[in-house]
């Protein structure tokens, strides 16, 4: 019988976005912040430990959480690109079976979809796997242990995309019945996302 596997979350949080007036993690979702939200979610989540890593605008993105089981990591080069958040994460994170990556400004990716696409990568233990949504591609990835050396190598932004792109015969595709979510980047990226919590429209946001 084929033990279960030890897969690890890592919750990139470390972008220094000013676009929206303040750093996007701090932005106000819910009863918590946008951050808030998504680290509730991961941490009740299936997930067998879970590395947040912070970078800019760090401190204010760590005063308003309240983590329950997730540890800090903080990537001082976060200015470079995502992939060296990525490195943190997989510093952090240690020996596992697993890694599945997350963003921290998609609040729409839930502890259900979190622990769907986990559950298709233990049937399945592909080298690597990006979730398959009504309409695109889209966050969680997981990547095995095998995958790691090579996710060490990745420079810059959007890194990982780059691997599906070449070597789409070494990704699965986990297939998702729901709309593509998206990450918030711009304030009507946010609005949209309150508006899925039945939230009014940010304040200032004229058309």
């Amino acid at each position: 019988m084929t033990r279960r596997a030890e897969v690890i979350g890592i919750v990139l949080g470390a972008g220094a976005s000013q676009r929206l007036g303040r750093p996007k993690q701090t932005l106000p979702f819910g009863d918590t912040t946008l951050l808030g939200w998504v680290m509730r979610e991961v941490e009740g989540s299936s997930l067998d430990r879970i590395v947040l890593v912070v970078g800019g605008a760090a401190d204010e993105a760590l005063a308003g959480l309240e983590l329950r089981r997730a540890t800090v990591a903080h990537n001082e080069s976060y200015g470079t690109g995502c992939a060296s958040s990525l490195l943190a994460g997989l510093d952090a994170a240690g020996s596992c079976d697993a890694v599945m990556l997350l963003l921290g400004d998609m609040p729409g990716v839930d502890a259900p979809v979190i622990d769907a696409v986990r559950a298709d990568w233990e049937e399945h233990r592909p080298w690597g796997a990006v979730t398959r949504y009504e309409d695109g591609l889209g966050h969680p990835f997981v990547f095995a242990a095998a995958a790691f050396e090579t996710l060490r190598a990745l420079r810059g932004d959007k890194a990982v995309w780059k691997i599906v792109e070449t070597q789409p015969q070494r990704i699965r595709e986990v297939p998702i019945a729901w709309p593509l979510p998206r990450d918030v980047d711009t304030l009507e990226d946010y609005d949209a996302a309150r508006r899925l919590l039945g939230e009014p429209r940010a304040a200032g946001h004229a058309r």
